[in-house]
């Protein structure tokens, strides 16, 4: 038998993280949203009597916006974080990030926040806004494995530093 070549091969890792229980909420409220315009549209009054008069055009109306705002709602479960060797890709509700490890200087993720946030070089700090302090142990886990990638890339990538104290010469 012939030994297998690529398990010689270490496996590049990666850690991709969604905030589920966000997600959830944010699809329920999308939901009853959705399903509160499509009762007012189908019960609005089709009539011409009185001061205002409500048509079959009036009832589409109302559910195309119903149709808008669920879609608006939705957006607020867009946040992602997908992370391999080579850096961090951050997607939150309305901006995205590439960024590559050597601009990343420490991932953050204290008892007190409610989500990650990856400290940049510098100076600013990054909002990671798919990993949540409500999903518990996914979130924990994903921060562990962001934190060891961070980690791998600075020990690969390490400069020497001089001493500041008694420089040559």
């Amino acid at each position: 038998m012939q030994a297998d070549k690529t398990s010689d091969v270490p496996r590049s890792v990666t850690v991709s993280a969604v905030p589920r229980r966000l997600r959830v909420l944010v699809a329920a409220a999308a939901l009853g949203l959705l399903a509160a315009t499509t009762v007012v549209a189908l019960r609005l009054p089709s009539s011409s009597v009185g001061v205002v008069a409500f048509g079959p055009v009036d009832q589409v109306a109302i559910f195309g916006l119903g149709l808008i705002a669920a879609g608006a709602v939705l957006i607020l479960g867009r946040p992602r974080v997908d992370a391999d060797e080579h850096g961090v890709r951050v997607r939150n509700i309305a901006t995205g990030e590439d960024l590559p490890w050597a601009r990343v200087k420490a991932v953050r993720f204290e008892t007190t926040s409610s989500w990650a946030t990856l400290l940049l070089r510098n100076g600013d700090e990054l909002a990671v806004l798919a990993l949540q302090a409500a999903d518990g142990e996914r979130t924990v886990a994903a921060v562990r494995g962001l934190r060891s990638l961070l980690a791998a890339h600075q020990a690969a990538h390490a400069e020497p530093r001089e001493d500041l104290l008694y420089p040559p010469g």
